[in-house]
This record gives C-alpha cells, sequence and structure tokens, in this order.
C-alpha cells in the first residue's frame, strides 16, 4: 500500500500538526480525512470498546463509529503532542491525552499521504487502571440489571 516517497521532516510535522488540530477540534471529518479506505487501524481500546478480540478495524465506516463514540464518550478529549518521530514511510505520535496518559501511535503513510497502517499504544500503568475501572462500571451494571 506504500509507494510514495521518503517522508522528510517537514511533511511529518505537517501531518502531525494537521491530525492534532483536527482532533482537539473534535472535527470527526477532519480526523478521518488522514485515513485511506481500507486500512488496518489496531488499539487495545479498540478491543475494549468495539468487542475486537484482536482490537482492528479494517474499513474506514468502522473508524468513523469507533472515533465518533469516542468523541461522544470523552467530552474533554485533548491530545498534547510531546514529539514525532520519523520512519521511512511513517512517523511515530508521542502525545499524551486528557487523562494525562502517554500515547505513541504508529502511522504509516500511502502515496496520498494518507494513514493505511496504525497501531495505538498506551502507557501499561494508567491503561491498566482504565481496563479496570471500565471492568469494574460493566460489573456494576450488569449487576444493577439483574438486580443484584
Amino acid at each position: 500500500m506504500s509507494g510514495g516517497p521518503p517522508l522528510t521532516p517537514e511533511i511529518v510535522r505537517s501531518v502531525a500538526e494537521a491530525w492534532l488540530r483536527a482532533w482537539n477540534d473534535r472535527d470527526l471529518n477532519a480526523i478521518l480525512a488522514h485515513y485511506a479506505d481500507p486500512l488496518h487501524f489496531t488499539s487495545p481500546n479498540v478491543a475494549l470498546r468495539m468487542g475486537r478480540t484482536d482490537g482492528t478495524l479494517c474499513t474506514k465506516a468502522e473508524l468513523r463509529e469507533y472515533f465518533a463514540q469516542a468523541l461522544k464518550a470523552q467530552p474533554n478529549l485533548r491530545f498534547d503532542l510531546e514529539d514525532v518521530l520519523l520512519g521511512v514511510d511513517s512517523l511515530a505520535l508521542l502525545y499524551r491525552n486528557h487523562r494525562g496518559q502517554r500515547v505513541v501511535e504508529v502511522m504509516h503513510l500511502d502515496g496520498h499521504g494518507q494513514v493505511y497502517r496504525a497501531t495505538v499504544q498506551y502507557a501499561i500503568a494508567v491503561q491498566y487502571a482504565n481496563a479496570v475501572q471500565y471492568a469494574n462500571a460493566v460489573q456494576h451494571a450488569n449487576a444493577a440489571q439483574s438486580g443484584g
């Protein structure tokens, strides 16, 4: 899926700034404009929130649903960029989310500058705490529904 020229620091900085601005503006269409279709997007939160055991989404429609849920569920969602790392056909964004959690998102770009493959990694301590909090909330909701 790749095939574009090698990335330069200027291109990577521009992509990172536009991606960050789209998220912080909460502009779903601008966010999705960065992604190709089909794609391969993998995140622990996809497994957690979408019930996908492999944590992977493969179409822009799936990505739209996932991102829309995130924007709705997290009204304070915000990303603060810490660094951008340059690869041959990829870049990695190191940022903190609205919970102060460190996140690394590796994005592989196609010849049109769109992300065709992305993987997201979260700081373990905070991710574990979020998973426990989510599991507890689900358990509480299930108990309330069953009257127990």
